[in-house]
């Protein structure tokens, strides 16, 4: 028993004895050298960015517009402008390129802008829109034909007629409104709203307005006339004709009248 212990003693003494921490070390090494050196991280290119100024612009029809396309790509290899609208002029500079648009009449337009960076191409979009409220709205005094007030509303100088909305008002409800959207001109416009409203005792003395308004996809552009009042008697010219024939036979009648009275009077006094 105690030459046993006295040569496990020497073998745990020896220097040719592999210990712990040596082996791991050895074991690692071996590891890392039989798998050669790790690969580098590839290459990835740097992000970046495009903008497009402005992004939404509203101009008179027929108008131009100027758009800048820019990128932060230091060495751009190309950019691009997608529209159907008519294109003019375009500038350059460093990072930016300028585009003109001519004669805008679609009333919006999607500009999309691109620029293409170590093989990967980016884009922006800005939207146009062309529009014009209407130069006056206007009503005219009411015109009474029988039992029916004519109402007459004239929205000058509009577009697009097609996204246009006329509404007549009484007392603050609506009594009529009309869309126009089966119009498609791509011009300036003007547009006449005949209404016939039937006179009501209670319709006497209320305010009448006229509203346009435009819906341009979000965008709402609204232009009202002047309050007119439904007057009492609110006569047209064959009525004030009429009403005078009335007044002068009703004077002609009663004139009568008074002469046979007052004859009869005198007669019955000179017989007393």
């Amino acid at each position: 028993m105690g030459s046993l212990l006295l040569l496990l003693l020497l073998l745990l003494l020896s220097p040719s004895y592999p210990r712990g921490g040596s082996a791991r070390r050895r074991w690692g090494a071996r590891t890392q050298g039989s798998g050669g050196p790790s690969p580098a991280p590839p290459e990835t290119s740097a992000p970046f960015w495009v903008r497009i100024s402005p992004e939404f612009k509203a101009v008179p029809p027929g108008a131009s517009v100027w758009l800048n396309c820019s990128s932060s790509c230091p060495q751009p290899e190309g950019s691009s402008l997608r529209t159907e609208l008519r294109r003019g002029d375009t500038l350059s500079g460093p990072g930016w390129v300028s585009y003109q648009l001519l004669d805008v009449r679609a009333w919006s337009s999607d500009v999309h802008c691109f620029v293409t960076c170590a093989g990967e191409t980016r884009g922006a979009t800005a939207r146009i829109t062309a529009y014009k409220q209407p130069r006056s709205v206007i009503l005219e005094p009411p015109v009474l034909m029988g039992s029916e007030y004519t109402l007459r509303c004239h929205v000058t100088h509009v577009f697009p007629v097609g996204f246009l909305v006329v509404t007549l008002r009484r007392g603050g409800r609506v009594i009529y409104s009309e869309s126009l959207e089966r119009f498609t001109g791509r011009d300036l416009a003007n547009v006449t709203l005949t209404y016939a409203l039937r006179a009501r005792p209670s319709d006497f003395g209320q305010p009448v307005t006229c509203h346009a308004r435009l819906n341009l996809d979000g965008l709402v552009v609204l232009s009202s006339s002047a309050p007119v009042t439904l007057p009492v008697l609110a006569w047209s010219p064959a009525s004030k004709a009429l009403a005078s024939t009335s007044i002068a036979a009703l004077v002609g009648i009663l004139l009568v009248v008074g002469a046979l009275c007052l004859r009869k009077y005198l007669s019955m006094k000179s017989r007393a």
